[in-house]
């Protein structure tokens, strides 16, 4: 009767140890299966304002609360499956995910992917840097006076440096993407009309900035600006 009672003990505890590990949430690592291709995986959590940085103060038409931050799988140019994160609306995290799976499955490369905060919020460093990104509370680049879409996390710009931006004067950003306005030259990363990002991105009906009189190739927003 002893031993039964140490062993009826024994098990109640382990199943205590078990059930409250269980609900340990972990984040999903980027997927290398040794068995088949690897497979496109995210995890979504919230933001806190220190995780923002300068990249969001008083005065913004969203608030944190409204923010998820995404941390995602995606291949680089180097051939590899790297962990990016990225900060949109709530509102858009399903649409946000569902592009960057269909570049994922297409092997799109992407350069790297890092919240503004990275670069303190500053649009040039990140431009500069080939960054893809979505949420800053910002001016547009080029024309301060004027709220950036990036300011309600519902527009990514991807790959900056292979897709560059013409601003209204007419000046490139970043400098060094001026060779790529060329869009019949062919370079891994570039975006092209029908490919698996801007096929995806009209699939959820943000359109590309590549269409306004002063092209920015780089940008998709949810209202088109």
């Amino acid at each position: 009767m002893r031993h039964r009672l140490r062993f009826l003990l024994s098990t109640a505890v382990l199943t205590t140890v078990l059930a409250t590990v269980s609900v340990v949430p972990a984040d999903p690592a980027p997927a290398h299966a040794a068995d088949g291709p690897p497979r496109f995986t995210y995890q979504v959590r919230t933001v806190t304002t220190a995780q923002l940085g300068r990249t969001w103060h008083r005065g913004c038409p969203v608030g944190p609360g409204r923010l998820r931050l995404i941390r995602l799988d995606h291949w680089g140019f180097d051939g590899r499956v790297h962990r990016g994160e990225i900060v949109v609306h709530e509102q858009v995290v399903g649409k946000v995910t569902y592009v960057f799976g269909k570049a994922f499955a297409a092997r799109f490369p992407i350069r790297r992917m890092r919240t503004l905060a990275a670069y303190k919020g500053s649009d040039l460093a990140a431009m500069a840097d080939d960054n893809t990104s979505a949420f800053n509370c910002r001016g547009v680049t080029g024309n301060a006076g004027v709220v950036s879409q990036h300011s309600y996390g519902n527009a990514v710009d991807i790959n900056t440096l292979e897709n560059p931006y013409v601003d209204v004067h007419g000046r490139v950003h970043p400098a060094a993407g001026a060779k790529f306005l060329d869009r019949r030259r062919r370079a891994p990363g570039m975006l092209r009309s029908g490919d698996a990002v801007t096929t995806a991105m009209r699939h959820i009906g943000w359109p590309w900035g590549a269409r306004w009189a002063h092209p920015d190739y780089q940008h998709f927003s949810a209202n088109g600006r």
